[in-house]
């Protein structure tokens, strides 16, 4: 009986670990921190035997394959031990991709792939077909593919989950955009990280779709390089295209095959600039999936904005409070801002990845009345910023109540508080999430 080790207790691990069961290997799961209650019942449930705390060499440089979670990095002292003894390492992607045969819809990207999932789901479901919800959103696939059938998967990949699949395929994949991010786990180079999200596309047959933004100087510089055998679908706010989508006056036009449809922008449910993006690929996703103009004028329309993504939490004394906590980089950042129609209080910080703010002077200078900086160090924000909206308006919190009632100070009637970080959470939140929550709550407490 082969032996698989899971390296991770949480989600994504618990899930691979359960599939392993199913499938009859025998299946051991370590965990160099504390996991999760719900995650160690999952584990008893199911029989499977674990370690939390710490790796106990003995127990797992016997794998004869390892699913590592994706957010053990390379670096990991484990993963290079493995590495080196010349173990296969995997992540719950590629393993759970061998014993499911349904259709995959995958979107990959910097920004807008949570959005694009969400809506790409709610298409397929609206069409009444039986579509599953997983990678890194929803529950794990490997779970799913465990102890449920579905006719398709809609999967938000991460570039981390893809570092580690080989054989794993696609029949839609999707690069929403590549943007500066995650770089510290890629040696600080942008073409790394471009190419580990190209990763989704290396094994795209011609019956296969690839849907891209030909807007996305990164992308196309990518593709350049290397050969896609599947059908390209382009989508462009910028230029028409043969194939994909493009704008047209006040319109979204697909065309796939022979065919060319339209969808009013006025009527789609998401606004922004990059919204038009994530519903073009959607739309396209969609079309290449046999769902008719009907249900997928209707779906876009309908769709309700997702939690932590631009979400709108309450209007007090005329000030709109918006959370935009999944906002984890300056490029997500760029779009939440620019999309605002009304003078931004901005709640901005965390842990910096390696930011770049010079790329927000514009649009903080058009946009931004004031900043409140939630974070432990933010000497790089005011640094970016005093120059811009002064040192009077610029001001450091680090809890989401304080954020929350410095925001209210600075408002005025007609304005709106915008949570949109442009950092990951870890420095003051357990993850983004946590962080979106209690931004929520405080913003109620009001």
């Amino acid at each position: 009986m082969a032996r698989i080790v899971v390296l991770g207790g949480a989600e994504s691990g618990v899930g691979a670990a359960v599939l392993a069961k199913v499938k009859g290997f025998d299946v051991f799961l370590s965990d160099n921190g504390k996991i999760k209650d719900e995650y160690l019942a999952t584990l008893r449930q199911w029989d499977i035997p674990f370690e939390q705390g710490g790796h106990t060499p003995e127990l797992v440089l016997n794998a004869d394959e390892v699913v590592k979670s994706p957010g053990i990095p390379a670096t990991a002292p484990m993963v290079a031990a493995l590495r080196e003894q010349g173990t296969h390492i995997i992540s719950e992607i590629e393993f759970a991709a061998r014993y499911d045969t349904a259709k995959k819809i995958c979107i990959t990207g910097s920004n807008g792939k949570t959005t694009t999932t969400s809506l790409i789901y709610y298409l397929l479901r609206e069409a009444g077909l039986d579509a599953g919800l997983g990678g890194n959103i929803g529950k794990s696939y490997a779970l799913q593919v465990a102890t449920e059938k579905h006719d398709y998967y809609v999967l938000e990949i991460s570039s981390f989950q893809l570092d580690d699949a080989y054989d794993f395929r696609p029949d839609i994949a999707i690069i929403t955009n590549i943007t500066p991010d995650h770089l510290d786990r890629y040696d600080h180079k942008i073409e790394n990280y471009a190419q580990a999200k190209f990763r989704i596309t290396r094994n795209l047959r011609p019956e296969d779709c690839f849907i891209f933004d030909s807007d996305d100087a990164i992308t196309i510089a990518q593709l350049d390089e290397i050969v896609v055998k599947a059908r390209m679908l382009p989508f462009s706010q910028e230029k028409e295209v043969p194939q994909g989508a493009f704008l047209r006056d006040d319109r979204i036009v697909v065309r796939y095959e022979e065919e060319e449809s339209e969808f009013f922008l006025q009527e789609l449910a998401l606004g922004g600039r990059h919204n038009i993006y994530n519903s073009m690929a959607a739309a396209l996703a969609a079309k290449a999936t046999g769902i008719s103009n009907e249900v997928i004028r209707k779906s876009l329309k309908t769709f309700s904005p997702i939690e932590h993504r631009l979400e709108p939490v309450l209007s007090i004394r005329d000030v709109l409070y918006i959370n935009d906590s999944k906002a984890t980089n300056t490029d997500a950042a760029w779009y939440a801002l620019e999309c605002q129609t009304r003078p931004v209080v901005w709640i901005v910080g965390g842990k910096d990845k390696g930011n770049d703010y010079s790329t927000l002077e514009e649009v903080v200078r058009k946009h931004v009345k004031a900043i409140v900086c939630l974070g432990v160090d933010n000497a790089k924000i005011h640094a970016a910023f005093e120059g811009i909206v002064g040192t009077d308006r610029i001001v450091d919190t680090q809890s989401a109540t304080d954020a929350v009632r410095a925001s209210a100070r600075f408002a005025d009637p007609g304005d709106v508080v915008l949570l949109s970080p442009c950092c990951a959470s870890f420095d003051l939140f357990q993850n983004y999430e946590d962080r979106g929550r209690q931004f929520k709550e405080a913003v109620r407490h009001l």
